[in-house]
């Protein structure tokens, strides 16, 4: 799925977060997944995506992205329970 995309991941806690940018979220999740993302999730076992937004351009997503980092915890995870109340991981539904 190639679209730009702006997506955070969490924890099996759901306590950590990591908010990251890509063209192709399938890609992008796969590599966090093999350990070959960022270091600060494979040192804290952070995978599991639970929030993510397409965009039509990569400047939008990366503007998003840095707005996003911005934010305080608590509405980055109002932002997450809004579009997905059991923090399930997504990245199946994203791939059926």
């Amino acid at each position: 799925m190639r679209q730009p995309c702006t997506y955070i991941l969490t924890n099996r806690s759901n306590q950590l977060f990591y908010i990251g940018v890509t063209s192709d979220i399938a890609a992008r999740i796969t590599q966090h997944r093999a350990g070959e993302g960022s270091s600060h999730c494979r040192r804290y076992n952070i995978y599991k995506l639970v929030h993510a937004e397409f965009h039509a351009t990569m400047h939008e997503a990366i503007a998003r992205e840095k707005a996003l980092k911005e934010w305080h915890r608590e509405w980055k995870r109002r932002l997450i329970t809004e579009s997905n109340p059991e923090w399930e991981d997504l990245f199946d539904k994203l791939l059926g």
